[in-house]
């Protein structure tokens, strides 16, 4: 997806950034959750009349069980970098591919995080997880 748009969403449901409503509409939108202790900014993302709606669960600090996808389009998963960073559990990032999955929500698993991004590589379980979702009609058009 060329040209992501990441919309920043105030903790109280507002942008702070004035952005025009043909821009959000057709544009991707993102959100940063990287505990549970975040999650109930979500439904701040579910309001906004995006093309694409999609969770930068990253960096990954904690489980996010029973996460609720709905109008969620994707979900990119990823560990934290640098010199102090902290190591996510692999159950963590596995219930949130298979929520994904269950769901039928595309999942990227971005890194596994390190001293540098790149030091843990990409695979889980066997394989790296690529996903991305369709772009629709109105992104495609854009110039």
């Amino acid at each position: 997806m060329e040209g992501t748009l990441v919309h920043a969403l105030g903790l109280f449901g507002e942008s702070r950034l004035p952005t025009p409503d043909h821009v959000i509409r057709t544009k991707p939108t993102a959100l940063y959750v990287e505990s549970a202790d975040y999650a109930c900014r979500i439904d701040h993302l579910r309001k906004v009349p995006a093309a694409i709606r999609f969770l930068s669960l990253e960096p990954l600090l904690g489980p996010l069980p029973r996460l609720n996808l709905k109008k969620i389009d994707w979900v990119i998963v990823g560990g934290e970098s640098g010199p102090n960073h902290r190591k996510p559990d692999p159950e963590w990032i596995r219930d949130l591919r298979d929520q994904c999955v269950r769901a039928g929500v595309p999942f990227f698993f971005k890194q596994w995080g390190g001293l540098i991004s790149k030091s843990g590589g990409r695979m889980l379980d066997g394989r790296t997880w690529d996903e991305m979702p369709e772009e629709p009609a109105a992104v495609r058009c854009m110039p």
